[in-house]
């Protein structure tokens, strides 16, 4: 008898196996003729070289499925499974302006009229800064630009940096480690991968380099080729970091700058390295600045009035 081992790597088995093993228990009625087992990473299938071929196919084309949309139902494998096997069915689902299939197959794409302006600018141009208050979308939307470009090989890695700012408070000594000392500075970033790659398949790409997040320090003395970089919170840079940064494009890369004017937490006096950016390459062909208002907030719906508050005391000052 003959023996298929497949091992699933960088994605949960949990998940591919369905609850309670559903998915398995479908592939095993498609294929009486062999005895397919479960177990840990690993499906083993046990049976005719001939049959074991046709399932080694349609295996490969539900890894891709979920590969592509993080999630892998009963429709999804049965059409798969019953499908001739020469088209590529997982592209089919693909529709409208959808960015990435994000964990749980959740859909990720513009919500407003802005954030689709900035997907196009971002396709026309290699520089693009994103300016706006919070909550508009402007770090989210980049990140899934950047998961959209890595998963389609547009790009060899996903870079994304900001300055260690503290915003307004002092938050003394921090134990651990670099990491440990740069990881909450850096949790918007995470919460924004881990809603677009499952966990196992984050944590490879962050061990080999092919996600980096790091601090803008990190950026100095580096050629950024072949990248999809995001610079976040950009207002809190200085002219110097943001000449510095600006300067590390590599060839085939992509820059997006994000950031917002109103919630600059330099000292004073410091000039915001992203006010001076926005005047200095306004006409610089190549580059797209996108502002975004209070019309995209795509958070609670205080936020909106929140912002709408702040702007009418800021005016009467």
């Amino acid at each position: 008898m003959n023996e298929l081992i497949i091992e699933l790597t960088e994605i949960s088995p949990r998940d591919f196996f369905g609850l309670q093993n559903s998915n398995i228990d479908l592939l095993k009625k498609y294929f009486p003729k062999l005895k397919i087992v479960a177990r840990g990473s690993k499906i083993k299938a046990y049976g005719d070289e001939e049959v074991l071929e046709e399932f080694d196919k349609r295996l490969t084309m539900l890894l891709e499925h979920f590969g592509t949309y993080n999630k892998l139902d009963e429709n999804a494998l049965e059409r798969i499974l019953e499908s001739d096997g020469t088209t590529k069915s997982t592209t089919s689902a693909k529709s409208g302006d959808v960015l990435v299939h994000g964990v749980g197959g959740k859909l990720i794409k513009p919500q407003t009229e802005n954030q689709r302006k900035l997907v196009d600018t971002m396709s026309k141009n290699d520089m693009v800064f994103a300016v706006g208050p919070a909550g508009t979308g402007k770090t989210y939307t980049g990140v899934a630009l950047a998961v959209k470009a890595l998963k389609e090989k547009q790009v060899r890695r996903i870079i994304l940096t900001r300055p260690a700012v503290e915003a307004g408070e002092n938050l003394g000594f921090l134990p651990g480690d670099l990491k440990d000392k740069l990881d909450p500075y850096m949790q918007p970033l995470y919460d924004a991968l881990r809603d677009m790659i499952p966990a196992e398949k984050l944590e490879t790409f962050i061990e080999n380099g092919t996600i980096q997040i790091a601090p803008m320090a990190f950026m100095r003395g580096r050629t950024l080729d072949n990248a999809f970089v995001i610079l976040d919170e950009a207002q809190n840079t200085t002219h110097a970091q943001m000449k510095m940064f600006l300067t590390r494009m590599g060839k085939n890369a992509k820059f997006m700058v994000t950031g917002d004017p109103g919630q600059i937490d330099l000292p004073r006096r410091v000039t915001s390295g992203l006010k001076e950016a926005l005047l200095v390459l306004k006409e610089v062909n190549g580059v797209g600045i996108i502002y975004l208002d209070d019309k995209d907030v795509i958070r609670h719906k205080l936020v909106k009035k929140v912002i709408a508050a702040y702007k009418n005391i800021e005016n009467l000052n």
